[in-house]
Parts: structure tokens; C-alpha cells; sequence
């Protein structure tokens, strides 16, 4: 079977499995909600037990890069797949477009992680006068970047009373650069030549980006320190007896990348003072196959947030499970296309998590 068959055939199984969950007892609504003291709109579907009552609500916010309300990554719709599960269980589920995405306004290239976590705290705004929610019982779901912005969110607002991470940030923003890329370039096919170099290079612009962040001379900085290396690499591969040098490092891309607000904001993000004000029921899950977000979060959410000290911080680690929650293989970025969905097991693992964190009884 061709990989696009087989692309089509999850995702008719997923759109079976959602038929059926709607028949079993909940509903889907589009709205467009503007946020509060801003021009921004957003664009989100509402997913809700059929059933008049007061339930849970929760709040889905994406990782990096400009995502649709499905979070449809690798083919896969990460958040219409946690939202029907906890709807068709008793969950109020608002999942929306990210900024200047579908229905959003905006644009997603001047934003940063704190702008996301006043996108969140808008979307609990706005569930508090929707119907049947349960003022008291609304949370945060995040993913990777997402983590970072719902403990954001939760550190600034009372009305969010538990979190949820899956693969989410729980490091600092200098930290998290230094081991991702790490991770990607070591699973990488370079040659040991390349990723030391690679890795050397990355940790020394990374390092200048953190200095400079908020300063006008980035960009000068930034190439100036690419120039100096780049003279001792030349100096170190003539050394090495290789014929041709495949090493390139993108360095007008990375500058262009890191002098925007977004990574201005990021490399300086403060993962520890943040979490030190919050102060509700975490559950923590990452796989232990994640390249892009390593599973050494799982401690600094039990570490750094003043849930942690209270014994309210729940971590797991799966194995075998890369960044987008998939059961993996090789587990590399390559396989992404070629897997399922998240295993049903995860997605058991959330909702009992919830319930008993919500006081639900089945």
C-alpha cells in the first residue's frame, strides 16, 4: 500500500471513529469569539456532552508554528482526536485556529509564547459564559511550545484550575534550543565531523541570541559570531584531509529567525520563575522517543512549579512514543507520515487524570 493510501485509510478510520463517538453523546459547534481589549477574533469549534449539566471544560493550545484548530501534523489531527475522546466523556473541548490560521485573525509571525498564553486565557474567558461549563473545572491541555504557554497562562489567571501536558515545555527557552538540537543533530545522518561542528555553532549562536536578545545589535552579534567561527572551522577541516566540505550552516536564515519577536521572547523564556506561580494539578506525559522536547521536562514540571512542592504534579513517560504522541519505530522525523494516531492507552491515561481531578466518578 502507498504511503498516501495508507494516509487516506487513517484518516477515514479517524472520521469513522468520530462518527460513532458522535452518536454516543456529543455535540460540535463553530464559533468566532474576539478577544478582549484586542482586534484579534478567533475561529474554534466547541465540543460538548448533548446532555444539559455542568461539566469540565478544557482549552487546547498548539506547539510551534502556525497551526489549524486540529493540529494536524504528519497527517495526523492531534487535537480533533483529544477532542472527541473527552467530549464523547463528559468534556467541554475548545480547540481554535492559531493566529492568522483559518478563522483566526492576526498575524503568527509577530506573536510570541506569551501572546499564546493570552490566546488561551481569551478562549477560558470566553467558556465561562458558554453553556453547561463548569466555571470552576476549566484547564489547559498543551503541546511542546503549548506547555510553555499554559503555564504561562496559568501563572497570570485564577480561573484555570488544572494543567495538561503532552511533550510540553517545562525548560527554559536557552535550555530547550541547546538539547533539541542537539537531539535532532545526533539522530541525524551527518558525519560525527558535522555534528560536532554542528553542535558547536548551534551552541554559540544560541549563547549570543540569549546575551543580546533584547538588544539592537543582535543581528551584528550574530554574524559576527558566525564569522569567528567560521575562520577556526576552516582552520579545524583543512586539518581533517576531506576533499569536499558538505558542512553548511544556514546562517542568514537562523539570523532573519532569531532576530523576530518570537525568538527574541523565546531563548530569554524563564521556565523556572514562571512555574514557581503555578499552583493547580499538573499531568505531565512525554514519550521517551521525543526528539524535539526531551523527557527531562517531566522533572522540572515536578521541580520548578509550586504544584510540584505540594505533590500535585503527575508525570509519565511512555516508551517508545516520539513528539506528535505516536507509537514509534525508528521514531525519527522521517517516520511521522507512516504512523497512526495517539495510542487509545495515552488517551486513557488523560481522561483518568481528569476525572479524578475533577472529582468524576464513572
Amino acid at each position: 500500500m502507498s504511503k498516501s493510501n495508507k494516509q487516506c485509510l487513517l484518516i477515514g478510520v479517524f472520521v469513522l471513529l468520530v462518527n460513532m463517538l458522535s452518536a454516543q453523546g456529543f455535540k460540535s459547534e463553530e464559533v468566532i469569539f474576539q478577544a478582549k481589549g484586542d482586534t484579534i477574533s478567533f475561529g474554534a469549534t466547541i465540543t460538548s456532552p448533548k446532555e444539559k449539566g455542568s461539566y469540565p471544560a478544557v482549552v487546547l493550545v498548539s506547539g510551534t508554528g502556525p497551526q489549524n484548530r486540529d493540529c494536524e501534523m504528519a497527517g495526523q489531527p492531534l487535537f480533533a482526536q483529544i477532542a472527541t475522546y473527552l467530549s464523547a466523556r463528559g468534556y467541554v473541548v475548545l480547540r481554535m485556529d492559531d493566529r492568522g490560521v483559518g478563522k483566526t485573525t492576526g498575524n503568527y509571525m509577530m506573536a510570541t509564547t506569551a501572546d499564546f498564553a493570552k490566546d488561551a486565557l481569551q478562549a477560558v474567558d470566553y467558556l465561562k459564559n458558554y453553556p453547561n461549563v463548569d466555571t470552576k473545572r476549566i484547564g489547559l491541555l498543551g503541546h511542546s511550545e503549548g506547555g510553555a504557554a499554559i503555564s504561562i497562562a496559568a501563572s497570570q489567571s485564577k480561573d484555570v484550575s488544572f494543567l495538561v501536558s503532552l511533550a510540553g515545555l517545562a525548560t527554559s527557552g536557552l535550555e530547550s534550543l541547546f538539547l533539541q538540537n542537539e537531539s535532532l543533530v545526533n539522530n541525524s545522518p551527518l558525519t560525527p565531523v558535522d555534528r560536532k561542528r554542528s553542535n558547536e555553532i548551534n551552541r554559540l549562536m544560541f549563547a549570543v541570541a540569549y546575551q543580546y536578545a533584547e538588544s539592537d545589535s543582535l543581528e551584528n552579534r550574530l554574524n559576527e559570531t558566525f564569522n569567528y567561527w567560521k575562520e577556526k572551522d576552516n582552520i579545524y577541516f583543512a586539518t581533517l584531509g576531506i576533499e569536499h566540505d558538505h558542512f553548511r550552516f544556514p546562517i542568514w536564515s537562523y539570523v532573519q529567525q532569531a532576530i523576530g519577536p518570537w525568538y527574541r521572547y523565546f531563548v530569554r523564556y524563564n521556565a523556572q520563575m514562571v512555574l514557581s506561580h503555578v499552583d493547580v494539578p499538573i499531568l505531565a506525559i512525554n514519550g521517551d522517543k521525543d526528539l524535539f522536547v526531551d523527557p527531562v521536562n517531566l522533572d522540572c514540571w515536578k521541580n520548578y512549579s509550586k504544584s510540584g512542592q505540594e505533590g500535585r504534579v503527575t508525570t509519565k513517560l511512555l516508551p517508545n512514543v516520539n513528539h506528535l504522541m505516536q507509537a514509534c519505530k525508528t521514531c525519527d522525523v522521517r517516520e511521522y507520515s507512516t504512523l497512526g494516531a495517539m495510542p487509545d492507552s495515552t488517551l486513557v491515561a488523560i481522561i483518568d487524570w481528569l476525572d479524578t481531578t475533577n472529582g468524576i466518578t464513572r
